[in-house]
């Protein structure tokens, strides 16, 4: 951390020194002042627009049904982000999904999230007596919950599909829920697209660009979601005392299980135990600096083979988005020997084997 706010006083030197590097005004400057507000929005942000207070599958459902209904109609690049053409399919997947409700679940869930809403937003706040003036957490969310017809898949689909007029002719308890507080939702997102997000964004890209004036490609450049390659080697760590191997092998998996969670064993796997090799490669650690978000990354050897899939990363490793520690950090994959003796024996999935060109 020491050296990261070396390299960021450097640099703010160097603006300092030439103000032109910078297109004018000071980034950092608008960067704190834009997450002053963050700070203050963040609680209204959180649980009006992020729905931390409206915590229902429920609730989801209605959202994205009035939210879908109103955004559909606008123009592409005028809709919210998530209602966009490319996003609609993921929408319509999960909105249509028979994924079961469990109405006392919803309940004590919805009304905890508004118990916590009114206790960090305080029982004064415009949308906190507008919803809880005559109703208990409790009560609200019995009435909205058994009142509401939105865990039947044809039901949610028959609104979708009838779009605005079916939505604004719905009387389901849990849609008018939703609809009761989108506009104050709306209102805050707004507030922190322009207030936070905006300044953020522009304060980075002149940072980005002084960086880059600076140091040209000297210094690789931030993550962008673009193909990353990070090399390393096999190795495993010391723990304490004892010595950890980089491989671990299915033998272990049937030594660990207990029968009882985290260590039970499906049953598809112990109905074939003696059709496996206990020697197969199940998974193995690296040195490679991997951080959250990479799960399912390729591991790839020197000859340009898949030997491995990246899912995550030893203890050690928690501390890996501010440093790296050569001597304990970690990164695990899964084995691509144990994934070929799996899909052919457990799973039994020829179709897909055949597609990848096993035999």
């Amino acid at each position: 951390m020491q050296r990261k706010r070396a390299e960021e006083v450097a640099l703010r030197a160097k603006i300092a020194a030439d103000p032109a590097l910078a297109g004018g005004g000071d980034p950092w400057a608008a960067i704190a002042r834009a997450e002053a507000r963050a700070r203050e929005l963040s609680l209204p942000y959180s649980f009006v627009e992020q729905a931390a207070g409206f915590n229902s599958r429920l609730f989801y459902y209605a959202r994205a049904l009035v939210r879908g209904a109103a955004e559909r109609p606008k123009a592409n690049t005028e809709r919210l982000p998530e209602y966009r053409e490319t996003a609609l399919p993921r929408v319509q997947r999960r909105l249509l999904a028979p994924v079961p409700v469990y109405p006392q679940l919803e309940k004590l869930t919805l009304s905890f999230s508004l118990e916590r809403m009114r206790e960090w937003l305080g029982p004064d706040a415009p949308l906190v007596r507008q919803l809880l003036s005559k109703d208990s957490p409790d009560t609200l969310a019995a009435r909205v919950v058994d009142g509401s017809h939105l865990s039947d898949p044809a039901v949610r689909k028959q609104l979708w599909e009838g779009g605005q007029a079916a939505v604004d002719a719905s009387h389901d308890p849990m849609i008018e829920l939703a609809r009761e507080v989108d506009a104050q939702a709306r209102a805050v997102r707004k507030q922190d697209e322009d207030e936070v997000e905006a300044p953020v964004q522009a304060a980075a890209q002149k940072i980005a660009r002084v960086r880059f004036k600076v140091y040209g490609t000297t210094v690789p450049p931030d993550a962008t979601f673009t193909l990353r390659l990070n090399f390393g080697t096999v190795q495993g760590w010391r723990e304490g005392s004892q010595e950890v191997e980089p491989f671990t092998h299915t033998a272990r998996l049937f030594e660990r299980a207990t029968g009882e969670e985290p260590f039970k064993v499906p049953d598809s796997w112990l109905a074939v135990k003696d059709q496996l090799d206990p020697q197969t490669r199940f998974d193995l650690s690296t040195n490679n600096d991997i951080v959250g978000g990479n799960s399912g990354s390729p591991l790839i050897d020197t000859g340009g083979r898949l030997v491995g899939l990246m899912f995550d990363g030893n203890i050690h490793s928690i501390a890996g988005d501010y440093w790296f520690d050569p001597q304990l950090n970690r990164a695990v994959a899964v084995d691509t020997t144990i994934i070929l003796e799996a899909l052919r024996k457990v799973y039994k999935a020829n179709e897909l084997l055949a597609e990848m060109g096993e035999k």
